[in-house]
């Protein structure tokens, strides 16, 4: 692994986790502005950002496949070959 791809693993994990702790704080947030019991709560604009968090997110999923089969074939692996890893 190059020091290029590892920064850039070490980034995209950064990245990520940062998204995961900003969707816990919308989610925080969304239930403490409801807690007021407003009827101005702003429910589907607190939706509709949680959305464009999840859709970071499903990015750096994505751009972490890519880097992780660069990586094994530049290694000489080929990605196809190898069992997916699965969490337990």
């Amino acid at each position: 692994m190059t020091s290029a791809d590892s920064e850039a693993r070490k980034a995209l994990n950064r990245l990520q986790r940062a998204l995961e702790k900003s969707r816990r704080e919308l989610r925080s947030l969304s239930a403490a502005v409801g807690r007021e019991g407003s009827s101005e709560h702003p429910a589907e604009a607190y939706a509709h950002a949680e959305t464009h968090v999840e859709a970071l997110l499903v990015f750096t999923r994505e751009e972490g496949a890519r880097l992780q089969e660069r990586v094994l074939r530049g290694g000489g692996l080929e990605p196809e070959r190898l069992r997916p890893f699965r969490h337990r």
